[in-house]
C-alpha cells in the first residue's frame, strides 16, 4: 500500500503525519485482504486549511482517495476539528468499501444461485442473457 500525504495552507507537523498514518492503516486491516488479491493499493491523503485567515468554524478539510483495481472511493470532509475531519473521512471510506465488497459478494452469489438453478432444471431462464 503506498500512502501519499500532502498538506495545503498549513504545516504538516508530525503529529499530524502520524494521526493520519495511524488511521489509514486502520484501514489497512480491511485493505490488506483486498491487497492480498489484486495487488497494489493507491491512497492519497489531503489535509487544509480552507482559508488562511478565518480562525474559527469550518476551516479544516480533510480529503482521501483510495484506487483499488480501478476502483476509486474517495471522502471529503470540513470540520471545525482535524483529527475529528480525519476520523469521519476514515468513517466514510470505511463504509463505502465494505458496502462494495458485500455488494459484489452478493451479486456473486444471485448469479450463482441462477446457474445452479438452471442446471437443476427449476428455472428456465438464461442467467447469462436474463431471458427466459
Amino acid at each position: 500500500m503506498k500512502i501519499n500525504l500532502q498538506a495545503k495552507n498549513m504545516e504538516l507537523t508530525p503529529a499530524i503525519h502520524d494521526y493520519v498514518i495511524k488511521r489509514v492503516t486502520n484501514l489497512g486491516k480491511l485493505l490488506s485482504q483486498i491487497e492480498e488479491k489484486s495487488g497494489e493499493i493507491l491512497v492519497r491523503f489531503n489535509v487544509s486549511k480552507t482559508t488562511k485567515h478565518h480562525k474559527e468554524g469550518e476551516v479544516f478539510e480533510a480529503d482521501c482517495s483510495i484506487n483499488i483495481k480501478g476502483e476509486n472511493f474517495y471522502a471529503n470532509v470540513v470540520m471545525e476539528d482535524l483529527y475529528q475531519a480525519i476520523d469521519e473521512v476514515k468513517e466514510k471510506l470505511f463504509n463505502d468499501i465494505e458496502k462494495n465488497k458485500d455488494r459484489k459478494q452478493t451479486l456473486f452469489r444471485r448469479g450463482a444461485s441462477s446457474v445452479k438453478k438452471m442446471l437443476k432444471g427449476l428455472s428456465k431462464r438464461n442467467p447469462f442473457t436474463s431471458k427466459y
